[in-house]
């Protein structure tokens, strides 16, 4: 190469790395946020220290009361009744009643969400996020219905529900429980037992163990070391991701890690309240080891009320009644968001907000524009969480019991429709709504509508907004098969 031309050359090099430099098309473009959302397992309102709980309920939740100085808390964040709708909508952004999701389903019967619906993790695989959750799932057991093939890259954990951990015990003769005997009891010959999975998006999950007692116990753990993998590779490769988490703690059989079985001395229940804040602080490390602290959107909730079977009953702080009623027990859980910088640290707010509002939210902080072929129930929250307004862009919702609308919240008044205490009681049809001003009465004692009638109001609209949507849109039903196909409008 002449010199005339090696000078040509550096020229021609140099406009090149000019141009790129400060190109605005080929500029770097801000790295996208990562969203890791924590969900624990029928943990009740009066569990956790900052909500009134913690060593009144034989362990300090210190990671977790940490967490919510450093973000906002929620007092009057919502979520459906049961297991299976709480994950639907949160999925999803739409209520439970419309996607044939709103009960926790029963042998028999397609389960959990049709092929058609969106979930958020498929919203954020579209805008380059890695997704990856470990744990339960509850939206559907069919393969082509599972976590890898609804927007997951990976997956590990069950199909359905930690109860059924208690199947292969059913038979021990050396257990505190009576025997149920191998002629009448639980056989896999007759029921499979529930298999645990893990899974890659393109492949066929593997049965990796069998849910049983044993490895009950130890989902905990893995479900944190997967996660905090999870994390740290994807921070490592400078790739957005979203990590959710679904813990198994404190759904029953509310059995602690052998590794924390009798470290507070007050028994099982306790101890897994340490075991949860624990395996709560190593994800918080692991994002904070990675470096992606500030990048990072977390939020710590629960899917429903507090169990409501015994010897594992759960808290529900000052509110009334458990999961699967109506009941502010029921419906109010514990809601932390932390994101340094952007939502404000130390705050507390009462304003309303529902777990189908994350899906909406979510999809706004990863760049996805949710569907316009269906009814979206979310309302985006980004605004109210970070501080820029002081109200919630929600003022109630309609409360479901399964296929029952049982209740309507707005603002602080309650109205039920239907009357049920606790999951074990009958659900009774109210000749007339009850009335509750949930400021005065948070234990739902007192029927106030003689002298406000006023509040039937605003609930009818909530009713009538709804009733008018699904004549456009019918509700999915409960065990609607694969391919699923809207009616035409």
């Amino acid at each position: 190469m002449s010199m005339i031309e090696g000078i040509k050359f550096g020229s021609l090099a140099s406009l090149v790395a000019v141009t790129v430099a400060f190109s605005p098309v080929l500029a770097q473009q801000p790295r996208k946020p990562n969203v890791v959302v924590m969900l624990m397992d029928n943990l009740g309102y009066g569990e956790l220290g900052v909500y009134g709980g913690g060593l009144l309920r034989g362990a300090a939740t210190p990671r977790i009361d940490a967490l919510a100085g450093e973000g906002t808390r929620l007092l009057n964040f919502n979520v459906e009744a049961q297991c299976t709708p709480s994950r639907s909508a949160l999925m999803t952004g739409r209520f439970a009643i419309r996607s044939g999701t709103y009960e926790v389903p029963i042998g028999g019967v397609p389960d959990g969400l049709t092929q058609w619906e969106v979930t958020i993790a498929q919203l954020l695989s579209g805008q380059g996020y890695a997704t990856g959750m470990w744990g339960k799932w509850h939206l559907g057991s069919a393969q082509a219905r599972l976590p890898t093939n609804r927007g997951f890259d990976e997956w590990y954990g069950i199909p359905r529900t930690y109860d059924e951990a208690m199947w292969p015990s059913l038979d021990e003769t050396r257990s505190m429980w009576p025997s149920v005997g191998d002629k009448q009891g639980w056989s896999a010959r007759l029921v499979e037992p529930e298999p645990i999975y893990e899974a890659r998006s393109g492949e066929i999950p593997r049965v990796v163990a069998t849910l049983n007692v044993d490895n009950r116990r130890t989902m905990e753990a893995e479900i944190t070391r997967r996660a905090v993998d999870f994390i740290k590779r994807n921070a490592s490769a400078g790739k957005p991701f979203f990590a959710y988490v679904p813990f198994s703690l404190v759904h029953m059989p509310t059995l602690p890690n052998l590794e924390f079985a009798g470290k507070t001395g007050n028994g099982d229940w306790a101890d897994c309240l340490a075991e949860m804040d624990y395996r709560t602080g190593q994800v918080l490390d692991a994002i904070k080891q990675a470096g992606v602290e500030d990048d990072t959107l977390v939020i710590f909730t629960s899917d429903n009320g507090p169990e409501a079977t015994n010897p594992w009953e759960g808290d529900n702080g000052p509110w009334r009644g458990t999961y699967f009623t109506a009941m502010e027990g029921s419906l109010r859980a514990p809601f932390i968001i932390r994101w340094p910088g952007k939502v404000p640290a130390g705050r507390v707010s009462n304003e309303i907000v529902h777990i189908v509002d994350l899906f909406t939210t979510i999809a706004h902080v990863g760049g996805a524009d949710v569907p316009k072929d269906c009814p979206i129930d979310g309302v985006d929250q980004l605004d109210f969480f970070f501080g820029k307004q002081e109200a919630s862009n929600r003022e109630g919702f309609p409360a479901y019991v399964a296929d029952r609308l049982s209740a309507v919240k707005w603002r602080n008044w309650k109205v039920h429709l239907v009357w049920q205490e606790n999951m074990y009681a009958p659900p009774q049809k109210l000749p007339l709504p009850k009335v509750i001003n949930l400021l005065t009465d948070r234990k739902e004692e007192r029927d106030v509508a003689a002298y406000n009638s006023w509040v039937a109001d605003p609930a009818m609209k909530i009713i009538g907004g709804l009733e008018e949507s699904f004549k456009m849109y019918p509700p999915i039903k409960l065990g609607t098969p694969d391919p699923y196909t809207p009616p035409s409008r």
